[in-house]
């Protein structure tokens, strides 16, 4: 069976659902495929910026997503090279937003904004083929559907990047373990991002409201001795505990109060940022965003945020092609297509630049912050640290724009 669908987009992630709400909020129609059977809500939470607050509010969902998270006001910070260890060091924010959500309240609020039937769930991608101008997508169930528009939103393992010929990311050589709090009668937490870095570590957790924690932990395995195939969450948590025994005490207490299927373990890859700048992130009518196309490393807190960036630029990019004249003939419905990828081409341009700085930025940052030599030490006690943190604070300082065709 063959369904002709104008735009398809794969992945029902934060970039997929931002660019279909997009897309439905300039009145252009869309279908989200989604391999699993319903939201995929892994991952526990999301550390939103400034850039991310921008692009919730340009879909309509900022305000009632805030009703449901902490303003952050501030970074707590401890250090192994401080000899404040204890202590730690406080840095405002100034006017820079952050706050911590679930990720299952984010989508789920994103997908109750979009037409009924618009997400698609079990519907996992075979493969893509193309016929003239239009792509087939055929999915597991053997239905086949025909798009003038393909975009990838299908994350780091990416069949649509595939097709574009980008490369497969690459491993930042670190791995991140994660975990999720629940206090049931409230936590006392101020509200900051809580940090600790040093001796090839990053770890701090973040308030999301006045009863639940989110924490994270980032470390090289191969420096650890840590098999990578180690799945269990018992030995997972005592592996965070034991690592980090000289942080501040309430940063091991928020670890060890996790319950063990609030833990989770995940290789950190990213795209080499110069095949960002070089690749093909745009061809014809297929295009990628969100983790296919810029997979970064967690260190500036930026995979997400970026992906709610891409979704609100494409979806203007897109409807911006569809003004043509309403009483095209058949020879114009050829142009149809010129125009979907002048828009597509016009997100490419954006996005290009703007992709690879945050990728190469959360690299550095990470690098820093986690590097256990003399002589990173050294500079990161006497000047890197404020220096990350105000990279990070300038990356989040982005505007993706507002739903508005020009």
């Amino acid at each position: 069976m063959e369904i002709h669908e104008d735009i398809v987009i794969v992945g029902a992630g934060l970039a997929g659902l931002t660019t279909a709400l997009g897309l439905h909020r300039l009145g252009v129609g869309s279908v989200v495929l989604e391999s699993s059977e319903s939201l995929r809500v892994t991952g526990f939470a999301l550390t939103l910026w400034t850039n991310a607050w921008r692009a919730l509010d340009a879909v309509g969902v900022g305000d009632f997503l805030r009703g449901k998270s902490l303003k952050i006001i501030g970074f707590k910070i401890a250090s192994q090279d401080s000899s404040r260890l204890n202590s730690g060091a406080d840095l405002n924010l100034g006017n820079v937003e952050i706050r911590c959500v679930k990720r299952k309240d984010l989508l789920e609020t994103l997908e109750k904004e979009l037409p009924q039937g618009a997400v698609r769930y079990s519907s996992k991608v075979d493969f893509i083929e193309e016929l003239g101008n239009f792509k087939l997508i055929h999915l597991a169930d053997g239905s086949v559907l025909k798009t003038k528009v393909l975009i990838g939103c299908d994350g780091v393992n990416s069949k649509v990047a595939s097709l574009l010929g980008l490369q497969t990311p690459v491993s930042a050589g670190r791995s991140a373990i994660r975990g999720f709090v629940t206090y049931p009668d409230g936590h006392d937490f101020e509200p900051k991002l809580h940090t600790y870095f040093g001796g090839g570590v990053r770890c701090g957790f973040t308030p999301c409201d006045d009863k639940s924690i989110y924490w994270f932990f980032t470390f090289t395995p191969s420096v650890f001795k840590y098999d990578e195939d180690e799945q269990n969450p018992l030995l997972m948590k005592q592996f965070v505990v034991n690592t980090i025994r000289n942080a501040p005490r309430h940063v091991t207490e928020v670890v060890e109060r996790t319950e063990l299927d609030c833990i989770s373990y995940a290789p950190l890859k990213f795209r080499k940022p110069w095949n960002v700048l070089l690749g093909n992130i745009v061809k014809n009518n297929v295009c990628v965003a969100g983790d296919a196309l810029h997979p970064m490393p967690p260190d500036i807190g930026q995979g997400g945020c970026s992906a709610l960036e891409d979704g609100v630029i494409l979806a203007r990019c897109i409807a911006e092609a569809l003004i043509v004249n309403p009483t095209a003939n058949i020879k114009e419905k050829d142009e149809e297509f010129v125009q979907f990828e002048k828009g597509l081409k016009k997100y490419a341009k954006e996005r290009r630049w703007r992709s690879f700085s945050l990728i190469s930025a959360a690299y550095v940052v990470g690098l820093v912050q986690e590097s256990d030599s003399k002589l990173m030490s050294f500079l990161r006690k006497k000047f890197l640290s404020k220096f990350t943190i105000g990279a990070v604070t300038k990356m989040a300082d982005f505007d993706c724009g507002k739903l508005i065709i020009s």
